[in-house]
């Protein structure tokens, strides 16, 4: 698929899902990459005004999870998210975060997927990795 083919599917599927409710935007695809970015407003906020690590994590799973779903056959498999982890570096009030999944494994059932979250200065937020398994669908 071509960057805009991929961008309108993220479009498409978003609707109506927690990335809606996020405002999480599908920005740009490569071969083998997904970024998204997500606005930091009180919404995604902890009580002490920062972005919240939960917030991080939801936009983290999602740029993996649909680059998963885009770079995998999904008319053959159904894709899904087994195991998560996150480290979180850096606060952030305020301005856009930008999530970029990036494979460091491409397997035939199970995929590795680092996401670096970085800020509008490319300072690294959070450095998260997602596990995802690839099940065949029942014909």
């Amino acid at each position: 698929m071509t960057q805009e083919e991929i961008l309108e599917l993220s479009k498409k599927v978003s609707k109506n899902t927690l990335m809606e409710t996020l405002d999480i935007e599908f920005i740009e695809a490569g071969d083998d990459y997904l970024v998204a970015r997500m606005p930091v407003t009180s919404k995604v906020h902890q009580p002490d005004g920062v972005l919240h690590g939960g917030a991080s994590v939801a936009l983290a799973e999602s740029v993996g999870s649909l680059a998963s779903y885009v770079f995998l056959n999904t008319e053959e498999f159904f894709v899904r998210g087994i195991e998560i982890s996150a480290n979180h570096l850096k606060s952030i009030s305020e301005g856009f975060v930008y999530a970029k999944a990036s494979f460091i494994h491409k397997g035939r059932t199970t995929q590795l997927w680092e996401i670096k979250i970085t800020d509008e200065e490319n300072n690294l937020i959070s450095l998260v990795k997602l596990t995802t398994i690839a099940l065949p669908k029942n014909k």
